[in-house]
């Protein structure tokens, strides 16, 4: 029932709708993208939207969720954390380890956790605590979305009239898209270390 009143939502606002979910998708809400996009694709498919179109407003949502995650994670949960410390049993050393692990390897965990369903809610969150620089942020968030974005899309337009509104496994395209990301996400580790962004 869930999925199919985000699928109405979606036929009903189009692109705005698109956006506004994908915004929620992308803050601490754990609402999964797959039954956002995946019924995007097929009325991409029957030639209600525009797959370019619903691929950036899309990616768009999800920078905007993610900012706004960011920012509650920087401003709010930083100062609490650190006020209240002792209340959790974390000393103040152990966050300045977080804050060097994201310094080294904040770029890739961004981008890979976009790729994973319930890290993608939390990350920002994360990012903003440990005070990632934003444009690094951004445009980590943007790249991992993007891929991930793109891929659901394509599916839902894929299978075309087969999808009702319900996510459905399709072991064989999800096999190849999983292998084609790994690939995609190796080769981005390695331009990271190269180009140190």
């Amino acid at each position: 029932m869930f999925d199919l009143a985000i699928s109405s939502l979606i036929n009903t606002l189009g692109y705005l709708g698109i956006t506004i979910l994908m915004i929620i998708e992308s803050t601490f809400i754990p609402l999964p993208s797959e039954i956002i996009l995946i019924p995007a694709g097929y009325l991409i498919y029957i030639g209600e939207l525009n797959f370019w179109i619903v691929l950036i407003v899309s990616i768009l949502g999800s920078l905007i969720g993610s900012i706004f995650s960011y920012f509650i994670g920087k401003y709010f949960g930083r100062s609490y954390l650190l006020s209240h410390s002792r209340m959790f049993f974390i000393k103040k050393e152990k966050l300045l380890k977080i804050d060097t692990y994201f310094n080294k390897h904040g770029p890739i965990t961004v981008f890979i956790s976009r790729l994973v369903f319930g890290a993608r809610h939390i990350i920002s969150l994360v990012a903003g605590f440990a005070d990632m620089k934003f444009w690094k942020f951004c445009f980590w968030t943007v790249l991992g979305a993007g891929i991930w974005n793109f891929f659901l899309i394509f599916v839902g337009y894929y299978v075309g009239e087969q999808v009702s509104g319900k996510v459905v496994n399709y072991a064989n395209l999800i096999g190849i898209g999983v292998i084609t990301l790994s690939v995609i996400i190796f080769g981005i580790i390695y331009t990271q270390k190269k180009l140190k962004i």
